[in-house]
């Protein structure tokens, strides 16, 4: 009697354990959120370029959902990874604009974050890679001591990051909180208002530039592996990078990360820098995309993302982990450097079908490539589902059931069922931020109206101001070629009431 009594305890025991075993292994999937910087929606050859050919992130889309309707909320790179960590639009906080290399941090530490969601649901976090959204408590900062608070604290156990972007100083990695090969005989100083130091600069000595920079953007302050940034910088010689290392640095660390915590849920944060300028990919890539160096860095991304595919599949790791690729803002061509981006553009199209990009308020400048692929769970599909980086957060709350704080991530929607494939409808409305505040409900897009320059002759970029109302129906004209604003007043009436309300709160 005993024995069978132990036979039933035991059988009763499997019977519990077993469903929420099976449940934890589909309801927590790994997850590697890949972010391109710059990348345009038609810069892959699985949203139809022709010019260069993408076979690793091809296979994402293949395997995965593809989104055509799948945006970042701004056009340009700190706003949009400020409201990925956040859950909030960034035009709701000052001070969220294009950060300089030595800013303060501006994601707070006290709130629900993206790292810090998983974190709590007991998920290994770790960002490597672009980070871009300040460091320390002020500008005035020790890069030769710990730099904080920063990453780490705002829920990522791991961080191995540069502080900005590849063209801003200071160009150096840190890890966690340290500058990696920091040397205290010689001290990293940095400042964005007056030269420091004695290191040549790329206005006063242009013929050491190996990438010359193009007129008035900037780009010709302190040379750094023969390469002029933006801002001045001194000290760390021996802690600078090169260039055309960044990429298989950040892959090392990466992968170094997924091998480590293979035994357990992680999310990694996988910020790369292609096709950021300054373009500089490894040796191995140069000239092969026949586009010049942008191409060659898509490339080079292309090819990271199929290394870490690589590794998935090695690990047995690849069924259950969840790749989300995407990009921050849309793409440019000339922004800071001569790097043959225009004069080898060979009848590529970056923006695809779309108007803007980088910089802009029409669609060029959020709508980019988003694929999401989890082979335990998601079928192949494309969906036209409005889509967006700020609904990561809120997505990811519902799936690994950790409540969001009230105030916390209030702009985040649930799309999980969007995100997994089970339904085709995404957001009704959505407000994207170019150099003009615009609003989308039910695919029709209002841009309010703007006394800014209609195009930006240093980048060669439609913005999108204007001063008169536009009003664009994107189910029926995805290149917004037809201002509908004048034939549908009331439409803009309304939409420009909703916008309002939605910024100001007033009606």
């Amino acid at each position: 009697m005993r024995n069978i009594l132990l036979l039933f305890l035991a059988a009763a025991a499997f019977i519990a354990i077993g469903p929420t075993s099976r449940e934890q292994q589909v309801d927590r999937p790994n997850v590697i959120y890949i972010y391109a910087d710059d990348l345009g929606y038609g810069d892959l050859s699985c949203y139809g370029a022709t010019k260069i050919h993408t076979p690793n992130i091809d296979g994402l889309a293949a395997s995965g959902i593809r989104f055509t309707n799948g945006h970042s909320t701004s056009a340009t790179c700190t706003p949009s990874r400020y409201a990925l960590m956040t859950g909030k639009y960034p035009w709701r906080k000052k001070g969220t604009g294009i950060l300089p290399g030595d800013a303060a941090l501006i994601i707070p530490t006290d709130k629900t974050t993206l790292p810090n969601l998983f974190k709590k649901a007991g998920y290994k976090t770790a960002i490597v890679g672009k980070w871009h959204l300040g460091l320390g408590y002020a500008v005035a900062k020790d890069w030769n001591g710990e730099v904080k608070p920063g990453p780490n604290e705002v829920g990522f156990d791991y961080s191995f990051i540069f502080p900005a972007t590849a063209d801003r100083v200071p160009t150096v990695f840190l890890e966690n909180h340290n500058v990696v090969a920091q040397d205290v005989n010689d001290p990293i100083a940095v400042d964005y208002a007056k030269k420091v130091g004695n290191d040549p600069t790329g206005k006063e000595h242009p013929e050491l530039l190996k990438l010359k920079s193009s007129p008035g953007q900037g780009h010709d302050q302190t040379i750094v592996n023969g390469i002029g940034r933006i801002g001045y910088m001194s000290g760390g010689k021996m802690a600078r990078w090169v260039d055309e290392e960044l990429s298989s640095t950040f892959l090392a660390k990466a992968e170094d990360f997924i091998q480590h915590n293979q035994k357990q849920p992680f999310f990694l944060y996988y910020a790369l820098t292609e096709p950021h300028v300054p373009r500089m990919p490894a040796t191995r890539f140069k000239g092969k995309s026949g586009l010049g160096l942008r191409g060659d860095a898509i490339l080079q991304l292309d090819w990271t993302v199929g290394e870490i595919v690589k590794q998935l599949k090695y690990l047995g790791l690849e069924k259950n982990t969840m790749i989300i690729f995407t990009s921050d803002n849309g793409p440019v061509l000339d922004d800071g450097y001569q790097d043959e981006a225009v004069t080898k553009l060979n009848g590529h199209t970056p923006a695809g079908p779309l108007r803007g990009g980088k910089y802009s308020a029409l669609e060029g400048g959020t709508r980019l490539p988003f694929i999401i692929k989890w082979p335990k769970m998601i079928k192949p599909k494309v969906s036209d589902a409005l889509v967006s980086q700020i609904d990561i957060l809120a997505s990811f709350s519902s799936l690994l059931k950790q409540p969001i704080p009230a105030g916390d991530a209030t702009d985040s929607q649930n799309l999980i069922d969007t995100f997994l494939g089970r339904s085709n409808k995404g957001r009704s409305v959505y407000v994207e931020q170019g150099g003009a505040l615009s609003i989308v409900k039910e695919g029709w897009k209002f841009i309010t109206p703007n006394k800014g320059a209609a195009y930006d002759s240093l980048v060669g970029i439609e913005t999108g101001n204007a001063t008169e109302p536009q009003l664009y129906n994107l189910n029926e004209d995805i290149g917004e070629k037809h201002n509908l604003a004048n034939k549908y007043p009331q439409r803009v009436k309304e939409l420009a009431g909703l916008l309002q309300q939605m910024t100001t709160g007033k009606k």
